[in-house]
């Protein structure tokens, strides 16, 4: 999608600082971090919501938490918090599926 910000990211129209990458999944520094680690696992397909996905990528996405362990062990991450926000009323801002990796220190309660 062109005026999508992930997507720019994904073809290297706009800097990140990458930590991961692969065919399917690219994981990045968030610019506006809440926490001393905050990263973003993106789904590089564009994909507005989960309520979007189709079978095919249904499944791809399950290789995503392969992807965030791999990520974890990397960076020496052992207690994370992942977030998924789906639709603009939850606080999604970009609409491209996305999770946040929120580590570094202690977290507090949901809600």
């Amino acid at each position: 999608m062109s005026d999508c910000v992930f997507c720019k990211i994904i073809a290297g129209q706009i800097p990140s600082e990458k930590v991961y990458e692969d065919e399917e999944f690219i994981v990045i520094k968030d610019i506006r971090p809440v926490a001393p680690t905050h990263l973003l696992a993106i789904y590089k397909k564009h994909i507005p919501t989960i309520n979007d996905l189709e079978l095919e990528d249904s499944q791809k996405m399950w290789r995503l938490f392969e992807v965030i362990k791999t990520v974890a062990k990397q960076q020496n991450i052992e207690s994370y918090r992942i977030v998924q926000n789906n639709g603009k009323d939850s606080g999604q801002e970009v609409p491209h599926i996305h999770f946040h990796i929120i580590a570094g220190r202690r977290l507090g309660a949901l809600g």
